[in-house]
Formats: structure tokens, sequence, C-alpha cells
């Protein structure tokens, strides 16, 4: 805790007060972009889209997971509250989904043993259900292709669910909401971007056009 104190002191007197007029034009929150991603101490959203602060409308869980859309109030509150304040309060106009490799979710989702000792998770994991079945109709014939496969299949179906919102979906099919899904690779700092389209995963690199 030392470091994250001094840390929070070197912040204002540098940070801060080197760019105060910047942070004192952040009273109004404006983001552009919803960036849906993983827990993970590893992934730094800001760092990654080399974003600064007001520019991101960040929500985080264990997976990256979007619960589908239904029609009851209750449920998954913090996630579904989240992404419907930030698309019909702030209105942004793109949503990135990021998963990335090594995920820890996508590996213990497997792995019932441990799940049965941690029960909050268990259950919010189960939201990961059709992920797993269709990894299994892939037949991976070890762990570590099944988890790779999971990590990528996983960003997909939440792709899928994201669309299961109407208000999302009309958003979209207007031409008034981009949505992309981003798999982060931890080792090699590579990142893929999922084609909607062409159902396929590209690496974003800077020899090919870039999206306004």
């Amino acid at each position: 805790m030392r470091e994250l104190f001094k840390g929070a002191i070197k912040f204002y007197e540098e940070d801060y007060n080197n760019e105060k007029n910047f942070f004192k034009s952040l009273q109004e929150n404006k983001p552009h972009t919803l960036f849906i991603t993983c827990v993970d101490s590893r992934i730094d959203p800001n760092r990654l889209t080399q974003s600064k602060p007001g520019e991101l409308y960040v929500v985080r869980n264990i997976g990256n997971i979007i619960p589908p859309y239904s029609n009851s109030e209750c449920g998954y509150l913090a996630v579904t509250s989240s992404i419907e304040y930030s698309i019909c309060k702030l209105k942004v106009k793109n949503i990135i989904v990021c998963g990335h490799s090594n995920c820890g979710a996508c590996a213990i989702v497997y792995e019932n043993d441990k799940l049965d000792k941690m029960p909050y998770v268990k259950k919010w994991l189960e939201l990961l259900e059709p992920t797993i079945e269709e990894v299994n109709n892939m037949q991976p014939e070890d762990k570590r292709k099944r988890t790779w496969l999971t990590e990528l299949q996983n960003i997909q179906q939440q792709l899928h669910n994201l669309l299961s919102y109407p208000f999302v979906e009309e958003r979209f099919n207007r031409g008034e909401l981009n949505i992309y899904g981003w798999y982060y690779n931890i080792t090699s700092g590579q990142v893929l971007n999922y084609n909607l389209i062409q159902r396929e995963f590209k690496p974003i690199i800077g020899d090919k056009p870039l999206p306004n």
C-alpha cells in the first residue's frame, strides 16, 4: 500500500499540477467509447488504447461477460445498467468488448472442483455456458487449445449478447453505434479485431486503414 499512497501523491504533485486545465475540463462526463473488459490486473484499457481520462467508459467483470438481454428488471444490474447508461445517457458512439489471452475465467470454467469453493464466481460463470458448448463442439485436443478457443469464442458470444439489447441493436442498425470485439495477447502485445461481417479475427496493424 505504501507504493499506492506514494503514487497518489505523485499524481497530484506532477500529473495533475502539470495538466491542471485538462483535469478541470473533465467536470463533464463525455466518453466516446464504452470499453467492456475483464477485471484481470494485467489489462489497462487506457494504456492499451493510448486514451486519456474522459475518453473511455469502462465496465469490468470476470471474463468480460455481458448478460443476455432480459425483460426482467432483476438480474445482473451492475453490468446491464452500466451499458444502458453509457448508451442512453452518455451517447457513446463505440463499444469495444475486449477479451485477452491467459484468461483465468476461461480456464477455470472447466474446473468444477475449484468453482465449487467459489459459489459467487461459479454462479457468474454460468453465463459462459453457450461459449462452453460451442468450444466442446470443436473438440479441442488439449486444455491449452481449449482455453484459447474459449477466449476467442467468448468474445463472439458477448457481442451476440450485446446485440440482444433493443437499444443497442436499434442504434447499431441505424449506423449510430460501432461495435468491435478485441482479443489482446498479453505476451505479444498484439490486438486482434473481430470482423462482425466476415466473422474472423484479424490483427490491428499500422499498414491497414483504420475506422473513423
